[in-house]
C-alpha cells in the first residue's frame, strides 16, 4: 500500500491546508469543550448545580475522552484518519448544539460524554498526520499551529461566549458554537477528498502493535508529564470564569476580557515558540534538549502564575498573572506532542499519542471533581488553587529528572 508518508501523492500546498484545517479543528475543539465554563455563571444557577455537581458535569467529558484517546490512536494507525476526523467533528458539533436544550444534570452529563467521544479524534489523528508528513525542522511549526489553536480556542470561545452570555443568556452559546463547528466539515471535505482512498491514507504498511507500545516505559512517563501539564490548563479553562465572577466579583465583561487575555497571549506565544524552536533546531541545536528545557520552564512558570492569581489584587494584577500563565502554556503545549512524536516515529505516532493523551487527560477526570469537592467542603478556592499550582511544579521536576532521553523507541 502506498502512503502519503512517502510524499508522492500530496502537494506542499495541500499539506499546508491540512495543517491549517487541523489547527482550526483544535480551535473549535476547545471552543466547544470550554463552552460550559463560559456558561457557568448563569447555567449553574438555572440548573441548580452545586460546585461538586458542576465539576462532575465537566469531568464527564473526560470519562469517555481520556480512555478513548488510546483506542482512537490505535484506529488512526490502521484506518483512514481523514474520515475519522469528519465523523468525530460532526458528532461533537451536534453534542454541543444539543447542550443548549438541557434542563438537568443527567442530560448535561450524557451530552458531555458524547462530546468527549467526538473530540477524542483530535490529538491522535493530528499527531499521526504530522509524524508521517512533517520533517523535524518543521515539527515546531506544525505543532505550534495546534498549540496556538488550543489557546485561541478558549480565547475565541471566551470572548464570543461572554458577549453571547451577556446579551442572550447561556443557551445560545451552545447553539451558535455547535452550528459553527458543523461548517468546518465543508472545507475538510474538499481538501481531504483526494486522500480518502486506500492508496493515499495516512496509515503505514506496518503499524506497531498496541501491546508493544504499552511495554515502553517512556510512554507512561510522558503520560504523567502530560497529566501535570493538563491539570492547570483545565482548571483555568473550566473554573476561572466562575471564580472571577462569583468569588472576585468581576463583571461578566471584565471576566471575558481577563480570560480572553490569558488565552490570546498563549496563542500568540505558541506561534513564537514554534518558530524559535524550529530555528534553533535548523541551526544545529539538539531538538530533544530544546524541547525538554521548554517543558521544564513552562511547567515552573505555570506553577508560579496560577498560584499568584489567587493573591492578585484587582484587574491589572490578575491580568498580569494570566499573561504569565498564557506564556507558560505556550511553552508546554507547543512541545508536548512534538516530543511524543519524536519518541514514537511515524509508525507508532497514532497509538503512542493516544496512550499518552489518555493518561494525561486523567487530569480532566480528577481535577474538576476534586476542585468542586474542595470548594464545597472547605468553603472556598484557596486549597484548589494551592493544589493546582503544586501539580505543574511537580511536573517541572518530572520533565527534568524522570522523563528519559528523548529519542525514537526501538520496536
Amino acid at each position: 500500500m502506498a502512503s502519503i508518508a512517502q510524499g508522492s501523492r500530496i502537494s506542499a500546498a495541500r499539506l499546508n491546508w491540512l495543517v491549517i484545517l487541523i489547527g482550526l479543528s483544535v480551535l473549535l475543539n476547545y471552543v466547544d469543550r470550554g463552552a460550559i465554563g463560559i456558561a457557568a455563571p448563569l447555567m449553574k444557577a438555572e440548573l441548580d448545580l452545586s460546585a461538586t455537581g458542576f465539576g462532575t458535569a465537566v469531568s464527564a467529558f473526560f470519562w469517555v475522552y481520556a480512555p478513548l484517546c488510546l483506542f482512537v490512536g490505535w484506529l488512526c494507525d490502521r484506518f483512514c484518519v481523514y474520515r475519522m476526523f469528519a465523523a468525530g467533528i460532526a458528532l461533537w458539533a451536534v453534542a454541543t448544539l444539543l447542550t443548549g436544550f438541557v434542563h438537568g444534570i443527567a442530560a448535561l452529563i450524557v451530552l458531555r460524554l458524547i462530546l468527549g467521544l467526538g473530540e477524542s479524534i483530535a490529538f491522535p489523528g493530528s499527531s499521526k498526520i504530522f509524524a508521517a508528513e512533517v520533517p523535524a525542522a518543521r515539527r515546531g511549526y506544525a505543532n505550534a499551529m495546534v498549540a496556538a489553536a488550543l489557546a485561541f480556542g478558549p480565547a475565541v470561545g471566551t470572548f464570543s461566549g461572554g458577549l453571547i452570555l451577556a446579551e442572550l443568556g447561556w443557551r445560545p452559546i451552545f447553539w451558535i458554537f455547535g452550528a459553527v463547528t458543523l461548517l468546518w466539515l465543508v472545507p475538510w471535505h474538499y481538501v481531504a477528498a483526494p486522500l480518502r482512498t486506500q492508496s493515499v491514507s495516512v496509515p503505514v504498511a506496518d503499524p506497531v502493535p498496541l501491546a508493544t507500545i504499552m511495554r515502553v516505559p517512556a510512554v507512561w512517563l510522558m503520560g504523567v508529564g502530560h497529566f501535570c501539564t493538563n491539570y492547570g490548563f483545565y482548571f483555568l479553562l473550566t473554573w476561572l470564569p466562575l471564580y472571577l465572577v462569583k468569588s472576585r466579583d468581576f463583571s461578566i465583561t471584565d471576566m471575558t476580557i481577563l480570560t480572553t487575555l490569558g488565552f490570546a497571549v498563549q496563542g500568540v506565544m505558541a506561534l513564537v515558540v514554534g518558530h524559535v524552536s524550529d530555528k534553533w533546531v535548523a541551526g544545529g541545536a539538539d531538538e530533544a534538549r530544546v524541547r525538554r528545557r521548554m517543558m521544564i520552564a513552562g511547567q515552573a512558570l505555570a506553577a508560579v502564575s496560577i498560584g499568584a492569581v489567587f493573591f492578585a489584587d484587582g484587574f491589572a494584577q490578575v491580568g498580569a498573572c494570566l499573561v504569565l500563565a498564557g506564556i507558560a502554556s505556550a511553552l508546554t503545549s507547543t512541545n508536548l506532542f512534538a516530543i511524543g512524536q519524536m519518541f514514537a516515529g511515524p509508525r507508532a505516532a497514532g497509538v503512542w499519542i493516544g496512550l499518552q493523551n489518555a493518561v494525561g487527560n486523567a487530569a480532566g477526570i480528577i481535577g474538576p471533581v476534586l476542585t468542586g469537592l474542595m470548594i464545597d467542603r472547605l468553603g472556598g478556592y484557596g486549597w484548589a488553587f494551592a493544589l493546582t499550582a503544586l501539580v505543574p511544579a511537580l511536573g517541572a521536576l518530572w520533565w527534568w529528572k524522570v522523563v528519559p532521553p528523548i529519542k525514537q523507541f526501538e520496536s
